[in-house]
């Protein structure tokens, strides 16, 4: 049993390579952060927008200087502000949103993707991290804050939403908008506070209650709700707000808020892998963590005899499916602030019995499959990825800090939109009832 100040340390050592991923896989002349290592791969906004919030942790805790993170952070908002917006289907983004991917050296749309809207929330948040983060009277920081809120304030939201009460997924300009929307209880919740809180273009006030009568409530090992399968749809948006004893209408008729609810997801992602019903190598009471993730198909193997099909990314879940035994120890770290009385000895497990840091530049392997087996040469006898992420290393580096002081949860707070977001919502409780907490942010404005 590892002591409680091996674990600290630990905590401090998953976090420092993690952070790692953003110091090396970003391209400073105009801060856009690689999607996946591998050669060739293009930028995702949601990993830079990750980026931007993960800066200020890094000045707090000694992995780059203050004037190091403010020209990174210029170089990024600078680029969005100034990058082509419009119909050209090689432009950066419309209507104050952007593309899922571009390219990292040009930072023009890559691969025909989509115009994203979450991926875009995840970008704004954070610019308004950084915002609210560089508050010092210097030209540099005063910069940051003006673009923060300009970049935020284009973001047209009522477009997003084509009509229609609930937000498209997003926008091509081949074909125009998807067909999906955001329904269902998913990783929206943040986009809709912020949609909600625009001083410009803000959501209609019915999109939030159309998006919550979607919900649907679920018993597993005797824990009640809001179901989702894949564990990262419970972490995405706690990384960025505090929702500790937050209500809104759907929580006040349960008696829950959604970090409880995020507690409880946890732990039935614990219990599944204990009850195993896919009779997985390796799951367990420390050995956990079902959710989107890399996997090692398409493949279908006869094993100990029995037929397993393999897929490669896709967004496991629980306890429904899919699973084909592919675990993420990145999920597990970001679920910390939820239940660190489980989390803690599967990060053990996954650092000193399954060594998922061993030879790995930034915190951990990405995923890893017991049961499939390792690469012939491989240390291992299973299959582990052989990338990194930027949506996968965001999230441990920020959701350790919020666990050991609610730094992004602070800042966040001290953002005049997300208090206005939350109250449209319906929102009342927890740090709400407390006092505006905006001043910062307000006065810091230049």
């Amino acid at each position: 049993m590892r002591t409680e100040a091996e674990r600290q340390d630990d905590l401090s050592t998953l976090q420092r390579e993690t952070f790692g991923y953003f110091r090396h896989e970003t391209n400073p002349a105009n801060g856009l952060v690689r999607d996946k290592t591998e050669p060739g791969w293009p930028a995702s906004i949601a990993a830079t927008g990750l980026a931007l919030a993960c800066y200020p942790v890094g000045v707090e805790r000694g992995y780059m200087s203050r004037e190091t993170a403010i020209q990174r952070t210029l170089a990024t908002l600078r680029f969005f502000w100034n990058s082509p917006q419009g119909e050209a289907s090689d432009a950066t983004g419309h209507r104050g949103f952007y593309y899922h991917f571009l390219d990292m050296q040009t930072g023009r749309r890559a691969w025909t993707c989509e115009l994203s809207t979450i991926d875009s929330a995840l970008l704004l948040a954070g610019a308004l991290a950084a915002g609210a983060y560089f508050t010092e009277s210097a030209d540099a920081e005063a910069e940051i804050r003006f673009l923060a809120e300009a970049l935020y304030a284009r973001a047209d939201w009522a477009w997003a939403q084509d009509g229609g009460d609930t937000v498209t997924h997003g926008w091509t300009p081949e074909a125009g908008f998807l067909p999906y929307r955001w329904e269902g209880y998913d990783e929206a919740l943040l986009l809709y506070v912020l949609g909600l809180g625009s001083p410009t273009h803000p959501l209609s006030g019915v999109s939030y209650v159309a998006w919550t009568s979607t919900f649907r409530w679920e018993r597993h090992y005797g824990y009640d709700y809001l179901y989702a399968g894949p564990l990262f749809i419970h972490q995405l948006s706690h990384v960025w707000l505090d929702l500790r004893g937050l209500q809104d209408a759907v929580m006040r008729e349960r008696g829950s808020d959604y970090f409880e609810n995020s507690r409880r997801a946890t732990y039935v992602q614990q219990r599944y892998a204990i009850e195993n019903p896919g009779r997985f190598a390796g799951y367990g009471e420390h050995c956990w963590g079902v959710t989107a993730s890399e996997g090692p198909g398409p493949a279908t193997l006869s094993l100990d005899g029995v037929e397993r099909r393999f897929e490669d990314y896709v967004a496991r879940g629980v306890p429904y499916g899919p699973d084909d035994g592919t675990l993420a120890p990145w999920a597990v770290a970001a679920s910390l602030p939820f239940a660190p009385e489980i989390v803690g000895p599967a990060l053990d497990f996954c650092i000193h019995q399954a060594q998922l840091k061993r030879d790995n530049a930034y915190g951990f392997k990405a995923a890893f499959n017991p049961t499939y087996p390792g690469a012939p040469g491989s240390p291992y006898d299973w299959w582990v990825s052989p990338w990194h992420f930027g949506l996968n290393e965001g999230p441990v580096v920020l959701m350790i800090e919020n666990h050991r002081n609610g730094l992004l949860w602070d800042l966040m707070r001290h953002c005049p939109c997300i208090r206005r977001g939350l109250e449209r919502a319906g929102f009342r409780g927890g740090w709400l009832d407390g006092p505006s907490g905006c001043a910062r942010f307000d006065t810091a404005r230049g």
